[in-house]
């Protein structure tokens, strides 16, 4: 049974190194102080995220499709994995006020709120 690479400390949480890789068809051994990568600090539901938008060509309306989530849902998943992976995260102003365009017209499709309330919404951006 194989298991995924710990990324991150059980104890501390801090950052897990490789000291051993083994080949199981030779038995062949090498040592030494290597890296799992960035991707190997992501949790399993990251992990998954990334897959899907992968598989979706960053077609974030497939993700909300196949993960049945919202956009801002999407945005907000995309900005954590940025963020996990030792990037920065820019927020302008006009892009928080497209995400509540989006999470306004999502609710609306959703039937949590009415066509009124949507409008009366949409103006107070």
């Amino acid at each position: 049974m194989e298991h995924r690479v710990l990324g991150a400390c059980p104890v501390c949480s801090g950052r897990m190194r490789i000291k051993v890789l083994h080949c199981p068809a030779c038995n062949t051994e090498v040592r030494g102080n290597f890296t799992a990568g960035k991707f190997a600090h992501l949790t399993e539901s990251q992990l998954e995220f990334v897959e899907v938008f992968i598989k979706s060509r960053g077609n974030i309306k497939e993700v909300e499709r196949e993960l049945g989530i919202s956009y801002p849902t999407v945005r907000n998943k995309l900005d954590e994995i940025i963020k996990a992976l030792g990037y920065s995260v820019d927020t302008s102003p006009d892009d928080s006020i497209g995400e509540r365009r989006k999470e306004i017209l999502t609710m609306l499709e959703k039937g949590e709120i009415n066509s009124q309330e949507a409008i009366k919404m949409l103006k107070n951006l």
